[in-house]
């Protein structure tokens, strides 16, 4: 059976994109591999296996066209309220909060926050499916 290990994203600014996701979501440098073309450096926390690598080309100076097809990512929180408002106090623009519950049942209460490069996360309230 296959483990899903880490999901990569090009950024143009380390230390502008791993500021964020500290400030954001408590994520450290678990291991920076600089080569001479290109940086890779990959963040974690003690939540999950999972991490985010993110990748720099040292030769890029525009913004990456993400296009149409990337969607988002998704983490989960405790207290959804709470993370939002550290959120709005940090200046990380987080959008509205959303409770989405078709036929009156909840399925998920959650607010969307963009990177510094325009990636789109999903912060979800731990509930039903994604504790």
């Amino acid at each position: 059976m296959a483990k899903l290990i880490h999901g990569m994203i090009r950024v143009l600014d380390e230390e502008r994109s791993v500021n964020f996701y500290r400030e954001a979501f408590g994520l450290r440098v678990e291991k920076r591999l600089d080569f001479t073309s290109f940086t890779l450096v990959y963040l974690r926390n003690e939540e999950a296996d999972f991490e985010i690598e993110l990748t720099i080309n040292k030769d890029r100076e525009a913004a990456y066209d993400l296009g149409d097809g990337y969607g988002h990512m998704a983490v989960v929180v405790e207290d959804l309220e709470a993370e939002h408002a550290r959120f709005q106090e940090a200046g990380l623009n987080p959008r509205k909060l959303v409770e989405f519950a078709p036929d009156g049942e909840l399925i998920a209460k959650f607010f969307f926050v963009a990177d510094p490069d325009g990636y789109e996360i999903e912060v979800l309230q731990r509930h039903g499916r994604y504790r």
